[in-house]
């Protein structure tokens, strides 16, 4: 089957490069992108189209997976590629040492002249170990304590409760519990992949140091793994994933009365996940201070595009146009990377969905306070492994001494690296 949807996808770009070669009248941009940030390319057109009159603009959008993969085998094979390619933050470490992506730092590009008008963790996570710029940022996702108010309200709690310290949400999280029946969190996992980021500097790594090793078996992760398994055995998480039926069906029927994400989960809520609970939730930053994001979109342009001059001039448009940013962000909640674009008066606006909260404004400091932290093309895999070496802990009780030592184990089998000592 995944063969099959390579072929599929591949075919696709193909038949758009031969449509464009169709028209000799005609000069086509094509972009390969994936929803909904599709959507924010379409904003942009307009504005393109007046910069390069005549000038099509070809969009291939491919599903979220299937896309990565299609382009993944085109870069690898050189062939079938477009002129602008979309990538998901979650893939960049597995893009940024690829061969088959210009180095935009380089002339005629000199990105690097823009690099102080980019958020600094969005503008990292673009540049590979060289210093190679792979890739620009169009939005970002800063990290944020979504809660219901109401919920909280009704057990005698206040957001400080929340996020003065871990502890104190553990313990808000059963007296939430007594009181009204509902799960503070969705899932255990979720206060780990907050935990494991707590604490980082500039330049390092979640999951490997700069020589590329493991650093799974350190305090960072024990702690994380612990609140996880304090989170499950207190009985505050619903033990539900993100994305599913369940998920979401908690929001809606007041059963989950948090969730930790980026800020782009408010309009997720007040458009198609519980749309009824309407002024009911309530925007914080994150525990005890910490700082992350979760994903952003990227653009990169392929060595073998045909295009590159149209291709940079539409990236810069995405990344770099103010007004282009800032209705992205209007439109779909697409955070700017652009500094100057959030200084727009629109961060100031209340939210009727979060209350009247000026959430956009909390959201913006968490942005610039996120680390610029290091990417590695094995950080998925880190991540699976550490994912479900923490659900034997959470479902088999497993200790979490031998499962983090497991994860280093098969981390360093499935990369070949040497790890870290204990």
């Amino acid at each position: 089957m995944r063969s099959l949807r390579r072929r599929e996808a591949l075919t696709l770009l193909s038949c758009a490069a031969v449509a464009g070669t169709a028209k000799a009248a005609s000069v086509r941009v094509t972009v390969a992108s994936y929803p909904d940030l599709d959507r924010a390319l379409k904003l942009a057109l307009p504005s393109f189209a007046r910069l390069h009159p005549g000038v099509e603009v070809n969009i291939v959008t491919l599903a979220h997976k299937d896309h990565h993969t299609a382009m993944t085998t085109a870069l690898a094979a050189g062939a079938a590629l477009p002129d602008l390619i979309a990538l998901d933050m979650d893939f960049m470490g597995k893009f940024l040492d690829s061969a088959g992506l210009e180095d935009l730092s380089r002339a005629p590009f000199n990105a690097r002249s823009h690099e102080s008008e980019i958020a600094r963790f969005a503008w990292r996570a673009g540049v590979n170990a060289r210093g190679e710029v792979k890739a620009l940022p169009v939005d970002v996702g800063p990290g944020a304590l979504f809660y219901r108010e109401d919920l909280l309200a009704r057990s005698g709690l206040h957001e400080n409760d929340l996020i003065s310290s871990w502890a104190s949400f553990l313990a808000a999280g059963r007296r939430l519990r007594a009181a009204t029946g509902a799960y503070l969190v969705a899932h255990a996992q979720d206060l780990k992949d907050i935990r494991i980021r707590a604490g980082l500097a500039d330049g390092e790594g979640v999951f490997f140091d700069a020589q590329g090793r493991s650093l799974v078996r350190g305090e960072r992760f024990r702690q994380a793994f612990e609140l996880a398994r304090q989170a499950r055995e207190a009985g505050i998480d619903a033990g539900v994933r993100a994305w599913t039926n369940e998920w979401a069906e908690g929001f809606r029927r007041d059963a989950i009365a948090a969730q930790m994400m980026g800020s782009w989960l408010g309009g997720h809520l007040k458009h198609w996940i519980a749309p009824a609970t309407a002024g009911r939730w309530r925007s914080a930053p994150l525990p005890e201070g910490a700082a992350a994001a979760w994903g952003g979109s990227f653009y990169a342009i392929p060595v073998h595009s045909r295009q590159k001059a149209l291709a940079w001039d539409l990236l810069r448009l995405l990344s770099l146009g103010r007004d282009q940013q800032v209705a992205a962000f209007r439109a779909l909640d697409a955070f700017p990377v652009q500094l100057a674009a959030q200084e727009d008066a629109f961060l100031a606006e209340p939210i009727p969905f979060l209350g009247g909260q000026r959430a956009r404004l909390q959201w913006r400091d968490m942005a610039r306070r996120v680390p610029a932290l290091a990417l590695d093309r094995y950080d998925a895999v880190a991540d699976e492994v550490v994912r479900n070496e923490l659900d034997q802990v959470l479902m088999r009780r497993k200790g979490v001494d031998t499962a983090l030592a497991d994860a280093q184990t098969t981390i360093e089998r499935r990369v070949r690296r040497r790890p870290v000592a204990a």
